[in-house]
Formats: C-alpha cells, structure tokens, sequence
C-alpha cells in the first residue's frame, strides 16, 4: 500500500467474537504522517467484564430474614437502594416493611439516582377503642376492670359519675364507687348494689343481673325511687 502503512484492525474480546473493525490507520495525504481513527460507537458496545462488573438477576426471591435494604446491599452494593426494589415490586409489596419469604423480586439496572422513599413503611397501628360513652341523663362512663366484669362483648362501661349533690350520686358513690359492674362478696350488684330479689322486683330482668346495662340499671333505680323513695337506700348509705 502507499506510503508502507497497511490499514489495522482490532477485534472486540474474544467472548464477543467479532470482526468489526474498532481502530484504523491512514496515512494523510499531504504530510504523509498517520492517521489513528476510533470507532466511539463500537467501542462503547464491548461489555466491560473487569473484576468489579458483576450482572444483576433479572429476579431475586426474598429467604428468611431479608429486608429490601439488606437486598440493596447484597445487589447493589449499597443498602440506600432499597427504594428502587420497592418501586419496582410495588404491585407486589404495600409496605417496605413487610416482605415475605418466598417473594420473587424483580431486579432493576441500579440508577444513577436513587427514588424517593414512600411516606408509609408499615401500616398505621389500629386506634385503641374509645370506652368512653354518655349516660341517658348526663353522667359520664369510662372502662375498668373488675374480678367479676361481665364478658366483654355484652359487658356495660363500667365506671359512672353522676351529677354532683344528687341523691342518686351519693347512692351509687357509696354503694359502688361507680363502678357498674361490681359484684360484691354478698351477691349485691351494679352501681346501686341492688341484690337479685330486689332488681328482679323493680323490674330488672333476672337474666341480665350481673352484667346489666347502665341504662337498665338506671330505670331499675328510678323504679324502685318511684315505689319506694328514698327509704331503700338512705339510712344505710347517709345520703
């Protein structure tokens, strides 16, 4: 060839097997002096395979113990990616917190920019239920446990204050504290410490004594007031 200079070629690596050309040499007309051209495009193909390039699985199924940022750290090599394993596997995750062995991840190329974190990872705890109610005439209930509480699905509030200075507050602070559900070692019962006989003649029902409603128990004192006045309780109580 003219000018002694035989156009070079360069092959990609061997596990590429390939014959396109990468590097070529011209000479230039007019000096005569060589000309080295790169191929940018070709050479920016060829896989780099150095000891630090490792190629991520397409999946990753989740064992006993993992987090999504001990995942980041074992595929990234940085457990501040975990947001990009959430978002990508959020049709399957809800909550980052709350991954389950066995699950199959999919397993995206590692961003130059980390994604935002969501706002919620776990769910929100359930608000405690309020024990709190209002009486049909104004008192105030609140829960307390007690030996002889009634089951809780049927079991009236169990705490009652009612108005200040009422003869009925003075009987129910003396008889029970107010608690509505007390039992007392006697077999006397509720915020008023009616005994069975004595609830059932006033018209209580015999199959609610012991676990009975404070509005149940409120109409069997206004019962036995309406009957018998104050007399059922006063000279024992000093109200």
């Amino acid at each position: 060839m003219a000018g002694g200079y035989q156009a070079a070629t360069a092959a990609t690596p061997a596990d590429h097997a390939s014959a396109e050309q990468l590097v070529s040499i011209t000479r230039q007309a007019t000096t005569g002096l060589p000309v080295v051209r790169l191929d940018a495009t070709k050479l920016a193909a060829i896989e780099p395979k150095g000891k630090h390039h490792r190629t991520l699985p397409a999946k990753y199924v989740v064992k006993s113990g993992d987090t999504l940022a001990s995942i980041a750290q074992h595929l990234y090599a940085s457990s501040n990616y975990w947001p990009v394993l959430y978002w990508a596997n959020h049709g399957q995750i809800k909550y980052a917190n709350e991954i389950t062995a066995g699950q199959a991840l999919t397993v995206p190329a590692k961003p130059a920019k980390i994604p935002g974190a969501p706002k919620a990872l776990a769910p929100a705890p359930a608000p405690a239920p309020s024990t709190a109610s209002t009486a049909s005439y104004g008192g105030s209930y609140s829960s307390a446990s007690t030996a002889a509480a009634a089951p809780a699905q049927t079991q009236a509030p169990s705490s009652y204050s009612g108005s200040t200075g009422s003869f009925q507050a003075c009987v129910i602070a003396a008889e029970s504290g107010g608690n509505s559900q007390v039992m007392n070692s006697s077999g006397h019962y509720g915020l008023y410490q009616f005994s069975s006989s004595t609830w059932a003649a006033y018209g209580g029902n015999p199959a609610s004594f012991g676990n009975a409603s404070v509005s149940e128990q409120n109409q069997v004192f206004a019962n036995a007031m309406a009957a018998g006045g104050q007399s059922n309780w006063a000279p024992y109580d000093g109200c």
